[in-house]
Formats: C-alpha cells, sequence, structure tokens
C-alpha cells in the first residue's frame, strides 16, 4: 500500500491560459512536500471521481488549502468550484498504449505521432477527459512542431477538441511516453441509436492506401468495418421515415432496375445523407443495406493522404463496388472533397461518378454540412439526393438511452428527466453518457468493496444501489438516477464544442429574488415554448424570438441567464458582442453566422449576447469601416431571414440601450425590453442571503440591516462585500471559524458601491419612454 499522507483540498478554477487544458494543476509547495512528491510528478485527486494530473507549485503567496485546477480536470473528477478533495501521490505506470475517442471530423487525419505528441507527458485514466494542447510546461517536454501541425490540420477546433480515454494498457494511472502507442479509436457513424456492435454480411473497408479489403480470418471473409455499429432497424430512434426512405431508393435501384428502365429513366443512385456529428449517419446506412455488399471508404482517413495516395485509394474502392456490386458509403465526404477545391478532387469525382453510372452499384456519403464539401457533389449525375437527420427531440433522447441501458442493471431511472436535462446530445453523447454514468456506479462499488475489506465505516445511504454478497463472490452494481445526472456535468455534447461554457452552480429561476418582471420575461419567451408548445399552436402564435435586458452594470443580467441555463431545458451560447468583431472583411458576418448555425444545431438553445451594444450598433454612426452595418444586417438576417431559426430564442443584455440599432427592438427580433433596475434593500438582503449561503456569519452580523445600509450597491458589490469580510477575517486569524460584523465592516472600506447615480437615473428614463 501507499504509505505517503492524503491531504484534502479545496477546487480553484485556474485563470491562467498558460495553464488551462494541459493536464497541470497548481499546489502550495508545502502540499507538495508535504505528500512526499517533486514537482511535475503525478497527483491522484480524488472527489465524485478519480483521476490525476501532473502537479506544479503554485504562485508564492497562493493559500496552502487550495488545488487549482482547469474546468477539464475538474470534471473529471465530477466536481465544481470550492469542491473539497482528497489528493495524495499517484502510482504512475508508463502507458504502452492508450486509446482515446472523440476526434472531431477535421482531426481524423492527424497521425499517432501527433496525437503521441500532444498527450506526451500527460497523466491519464480510462474515463478522463484530455485535450490536444501538448502539455509544454516542465522538464523535458519542448513544444515542438505539434501546435502547429494541430492547428494545419484541424484548424480551430484543435484547442477545444475534447477527448476521452476509453482504454489504457497497463490499468490505472499511466503517462504517455516517447513510446506510447497513441490509437484514436474510430466515431465516423457514431451511434446514431443504441445496440451491441456485430458482424455485418458483405462488409469491406478500404485501406487508406487502396490495399486489398481486410479479411477477419484465413477464408477471406471481409471483415465489418469496426468504427460503424451494427444495430437492429427497430432500434433507429428518430429516424424510422429517412429509414424507410433510404430503403426505398436501394430497393429500386438495386434490386427493381428493370421497372425503372421499362419507365424510361436510369435507375443510378447518389444519397447525400447529412447531419450533426454523432447523429448516426453511417449507422442508418448500416442497418439499412441489412444483406447488401457494402464497401465503406473512410474520408478523413483517405482525405489525409496525398493527391497520388488519395486518388488510388477512391479508385481502388470505386473499383470493387463496381465488380461485386451493392453500396460504396464515404464517410465525412467533406474531409475527402472540402469545399475548397483541389485539383485531385475532378480525378476523385469521376472515380465516384463511375460507380453511380454503373448498373448495380449506388453512393452514400456523409457530412455534417453539404455546403463544406465540394459543390460538384450534388451535380444530378453524383449525389442528386439529400437526406437529413436531425437532432433527437426530448422524446426520441429518452428512447435512445432505454435502448442504450437495456441490458444494463439499473435502479429506477427516470429518463425523460435525464432527457429533458440533455438538449443538443446526439447518440454518440448519450453513448458517452451512459458509459460515463457506468464509470461513477463501477466506482462506488470499488470503493464499497475496499470498505469492506478494510473494515471502514461507510454511510448506509451509498449501499441501496450495491447487492451484498458473501466474500469471495463479485459484488452487483446497479446504475442509478444521480449516476446519469452526475455525467451531465462532465459530457459534453458534440454541438457545443468550442463554444464558452457558463458557470451554472447551483442556481435557478427560483434565486433572481425579486426581479419577477425579468424572471416572467424569461418563462414566456423561452420556458413555455418548449414546455407549452400546443397552447401556441391551438391559438395561432409564434412564441416570442427574443428578449433585451438592460440596466446598470452588475446588477444581474448575466446571473439571471446562468440561473435560465441551470433549468437544463436548453443549450446556452455565450458569447460578448465584440468577440464577434473583426477587421478583415467577411470574417465578423461569418462568426454571426456559425454561432447561429450552431444554436440550430444543438437546439432547443438560447444565444446569449452580452455586451449586445458592441455587436450591433446604430447603423451609419461608426467608423469602422462599415463593419458595424454588415454584422446588423447579417444579424437581422439571421432572425428573420430565409433559414428558420425554429427553436432558437436570442437574450441580448446590455448597459447602453439607445446605443443599440432600432430595427433590432422591432417584433419578431428582440421584441420585449426588460429594465434589469438597481437591488433595493429586501433584494440586497435576498442577495446578501444567497451569496452568504456558505459563509460562516457571526450573530453580530444582521444582514437586513446591513442590506438597509447598502444604498448604490450593486448585486456584484453585494458578493463582493461578503468575499472580502471573509478575506479580512482570514487575514485576523488565518484559522478563523466565522466572519464576523467587524470583518464586514473592514471590508466595506475595501469594497465601495460601484453604481453610477447618473447612469441609473438614465436608464431609469429610458424605461419610462419605453413604458409610455
Amino acid at each position: 500500500m501507499n504509505s505517503r499522507p492524503d491531504l484534502d483540498l479545496t477546487l480553484r478554477l485556474s485563470a491562467s491560459a498558460a495553464d488551462s487544458r494541459r493536464g497541470i494543476v497548481r499546489a502550495h509547495p508545502e502540499v507538495i512536500l508535504a505528500l512526499g512528491m517533486r514537482e511535475w510528478d503525478a497527483l491522484e485527486i480524488v472527489g465524485a471521481r478519480t483521476t490525476a494530473a501532473v502537479v506544479a507549485a503554485a504562485a508564492t503567496g497562493a493559500p496552502s488549502g487550495i488545488l487549482v485546477v482547469d474546468e477539464v480536470i475538474a470534471a473529471n473528477c465530477g466536481l465544481g468550484e470550492d469542491a473539497r478533495v482528497t489528493v495524495r501521490a499517484a502510482r504512475v505506470t508508463g502507458a504502452q498504449s492508450v486509446e482515446v475517442q472523440g476526434l472531431p471530423p477535421a482531426g481524423r487525419g492527424v497521425g499517432e505521432r501527433v496525437l503521441r505528441s500532444a498527450l506526451l507527458g500527460k497523466v491519464l485514466r480510462v474515463g478522463d477527459s484530455v485535450t490536444l494542447l501538448p502539455r509544454d510546461l516542465g522538464p523535458d517536454f519542448p513544444t515542438g512542431d505539434t501546435s502547429r501541425t494541430l492547428r494545419n490540420t484541424m484548424g480551430a477546433q484543435w484547442s477545444t477538441a475534447l477527448l476521452t480515454v476509453t482504454a489504457t494498457v497497463p490499468d490505472g494511472v499511466v503517462s504517455v511516453q516517447p513510446t506510447t502507442a497513441v490509437v484514436a479509436a474510430g466515431t465516423a457513424g457514431a451511434a446514431g441509436a443504441a445496440g451491441s456492435s456485430g458482424p455485418g454480411r458483405g462488409v469491406t473497408t478500404a485501406s487508406p492506401r487502396g490495399d486489398s479489403p481486410r479479411s477477419a480470418d484465413n477464408s477471406g471473409a471481409p471483415a465489418p468495418d469496426p468504427t460503424i455499429t451494427a444495430v437492429d432497424r427497430r432500434d433507429l430512434v428518430g429516424f424510422a421515415d429517412q429509414a424507410e426512405v433510404l430503403e426505398q431508393w436501394l430497393t429500386l435501384a438495386l434490386d427493381r432496375a428493370e421497372l425503372l428502365r421499362t419507365l424510361g429513366t436510369s435507375p443510378h443512385l447518389g444519397v447525400l445523407i447529412a447531419g450533426p456529428p454523432g447523429v448516426g449517419k453511417a449507422t442508418l446506412v448500416r442497418s439499412v443495406a441489412a444483406d447488401r455488399r457494402l464497401e465503406v471508404l473512410d474520408g478523413p482517413s483517405v482525405g489525409s493522404l496525398d493527391a497520388a495516395g488519395r486518388l488510388e485509394a477512391v479508385r481502388a474502392a470505386a473499383e470493387r463496388a463496381r465488380e461485386n456490386g451493392g453500396i460504396l458509403l464515404v464517410t465525412d465526404v467533406d474531409a475527402l472533397l472540402p469545399a475548397q477545391t483541389e485539383p485531385v478532387s475532378t480525378l476523385v469525382l469521376d472515380r465516384l461518378r463511375s460507380v453511380v453510372a454503373h448498373p448495380g452499384s449506388v453512393l452514400v456519403a456523409t457530412c455534417v454540412r453539404p455546403e463544406d464539401a465540394d459543390s460538384r457533389l450534388r451535380e444530378p449525375d453524383i449525389c442528386d439526393r439529400v437526406l437529413d437527420l436531425p437532432l433527437p427531440g426530448a422524446a426520441d433522447r429518452a428512447a435512445l438511452l432505454g435502448v442504450l441501458l437495456r441490458d444494463v442493471p439499473t435502479g429506477e431511472l427516470d429518463l425523460p428527466a435525464v432527457a429533458d436535462r440533455t438538449p443538443g446530445y446526439v447518440a454518440g453523447d448519450l453513448r458517452a453518457l451512459a458509459r460515463e454514468a457506468a464509470l461513477r456506479a463501477a466506482g462506488r462499488a470499488t470503493e464499497r468493496a475496499t470498505d469492506r475489506s478494510t473494515g471502514r465505516a461507510t454511510d448506509r445511504a451509498t449501499d441501496r444501489d450495491v447487492e451484498s454478497a458473501p466474500d469471495g463472490e463479485a459484488v452487483t452494481v446497479r446504475l442509478e438516477q444521480e449516476d446519469l445526472l452526475g455525467a451531465i456535468t462532465v459530457i459534453r455534447p458534440l454541438s457545443r464544442s468550442g463554444t464558452e461554457e457558463l458557470s451554472l452552480g447551483s442556481i435557478t429561476l427560483d434565486d433572481v429574488g425579486d426581479m419577477e418582471e425579468v424572471r416572467q420575461a424569461l418563462t414566456e419567451t423561452v420556458l413555455w415554448p418548449l414546455q407549452h408548445r400546443d397552447s401556441f399552436e391551438r391559438l395561432g402564435v409564434q412564441p416570442p424570438r427574443g428578449v433585451l435586458l438592460y440596466g446598470p452594470p452588475g446588477c444581474g443580467k448575466t446571473f439571471v441567464v446562468r440561473a435560465l441555463a441551470a433549468s437544463g431545458r436548453l443549450t446556452v451560447h455565450m458569447v460578448k458582442g465584440a468577440e464577434l468583431m473583426d477587421k478583415w472583411v467577411g470574417s465578423s458576418e461569418k462568426a454571426v453566422r456559425d454561432l447561429f448555425r450552431k444554436a440550430r444545431d444543438s437546439a432547443p438553445s438560447l444565444v446569449f449576447l452580452d455586451e449586445i451594444d458592441a455587436l450591433a450598433p446604430r447603423r451609419g454612426q461608426s467608423g469602422d469601416s462599415g463593419v458595424g452595418d454588415r454584422v446588423v444586417a447579417a444579424l437581422l438576417t439571421e432572425l428573420d431571414g430565409a433559414e428558420p431559426l425554429g427553436d432558437v430564442v436570442i437574450l441580448g443584455a446590455t448597459n447602453r440601450p439607445e446605443l443599440i440599432d432600432p430595427a433590432l427592438l422591432r417584433p419578431g427580433r428582440l421584441e420585449r425590453l426588460v429594465f434589469v433596475p438597481p437591488p433595493d434593500a429586501e433584494a440586497r438582503a435576498d442577495i446578501l442571503r444567497a451569496s452568504g449561503r456558505s459563509v460562516p456569519l457571526a450573530d453580530d452580523v444582521d444582514l437586513a440591516a446591513l442590506a438597509a445600509d447598502l444604498d448604490g450597491y450593486s448585486a456584484a458589490d453585494c458578493a463582493a462585500l461578503l468575499r472580502e469580510s471573509a478575506l479580512t477575517a482570514m487575514r485576523r486569524d488565518i484559522d478563523a471559524a466565522e466572519v464576523t460584523a467587524d470583518d464586514v465592516a473592514r471590508a466595506r472600506r475595501v469594497v465601495p458601491p460601484s453604481l453610477d447615480p447618473e447612469q441609473v437615473e438614465s436608464l431609469r428614463l429610458y424605461a419610462e419612454r419605453r413604458e409610455s
């Protein structure tokens, strides 16, 4: 057993970009010494889950009881900021091999050498999330060209992609070494439905070099493509109509071609299947193909080759499809034929065109968005038909979870409740969610077995999901509702990759205090369309499209958005107005389009435009060479243009509503304007009580009297006052157990009110003019 001590520390999220998402935590040098460790050793962190990271010394003056982590490591622990964790020196083994999954389509061409270099020096456990940002810190880990290679291959996604460690050899905590084999598990066709994988009939997979098909055994029978899950047609949740349409097309083209010729038409067939990553495009094809021969060409793998290798791989796959008949499936065709045309693309298209033209063979290609692929792919003689797969709704997500957990021992599960809290999740995300929940349940069983072996007393509440067994026999564990809900805090859906996440905590709309009008406006605009869609349809009206919150800084505009997001019923995309502005022509408009595209892909969703006055100022009054005017035009196009927003609601926030272009404030756009006033004495008391829930206040601290004396303090000022009071108590006595009235009085000298009376009065007058 490890004789080194355990210590309990408090998690704090790092504000350092240099450390963030690189597999590093920071602790006080005395803590590292007390654990019998040296800087850059591996630290084991025990929270709701057990994970590991490389530990470095915190900055001089940092508190000794704090462990500074980034959001990825916090998620690996299954905990949030200010949670308590146990840390100890980790027993680490150099990894022989590491398997990860979750590479986005743009990363399919990343080679093993680059993956290993990105993970070099990091310590991992199965189930951990890890990024591709190289460690870069500590001894013997130079940057090299890894970052540049990833950036050139994957674009902006390289720094935001989250991978999941699915297997390591050996088990336990391992470190990635220069000799470690790093394998990226295939994610093409991530399950659009659930089910056990199994061999399909007549499936061959094209080698990236155009070699002969891989064989399952010496008989020469083709092996099934390991990246595509074979599922029963009955388990294609949400895709019954699309499966029926595809089945009809394949039947006419392959089985009843003579009928089409009799009617004077060609039986050729080319289909482009579009849908969000992980929704199940390849799974749908595999399931509908049934006994037909299926030739699979992996677009990202082949697309990463040089021009000659790419053309040879496509030629070989097309030739096999023509000779043997059946279906040629090209997954993620946009990686093989990007929108930016290349000289070899014309020749690749000719090979695909030959498959479509040949009797008895058809072409099926998949992509996330058709516009990301070469436009010539959709010509009438190649892919003349497009089949769209939508995001699963709440009912479909519940059904998918039911299929995924069909053979899993579970307690009483409320799957509709889990589905309500997973907007934007596709089947691949739900599979990862189920796996994370299983890891949590297994960890609980392991802890219980350890407690029994050591004779340590445990909370009886943890025994309800573990069936007792005689000594020497296996303990049966059941997956419980809290495992699934806990996994939601760790698993981030593909639809939200690359977007900023709101820090939610435990707040809800009930914690908004006396902001009744704000709460009602958000409920009617955002929650009612999700909860009472039938009422809007019955009354023949469209739900409101957007809300503008305006008021002084620090008065809770962002707070209420966090409360709304904490309901878990919708995906929140948060962006500050200035972040979308770019000096390059067309870049800002493209950023607006991409933002709304992501919102549509993850619907039901909320687009929160903070500081919207910087994004959409009055047109014709800025000196930015027309960038602001074009951004406003792009916003108006997205709000009421030809492409419907669907279940997407827009929420803006500003301190200067008079600067916003009036066109955005008309009906059908940001049609509801809600004034968020400074808190009065009663509201300040509510804010102090909410902020002070975890602060041990002495009996002489009267929050109601304190609130009455804080005229001019915003909500943020009130929270800052309590935080400074706690720090004052620590300065008085580092072992202080409570905050006294004297500590609060001293803190008031440091935290003055921040509200500007003239600005507050100006906003009040604006609100009165709007009302009249």
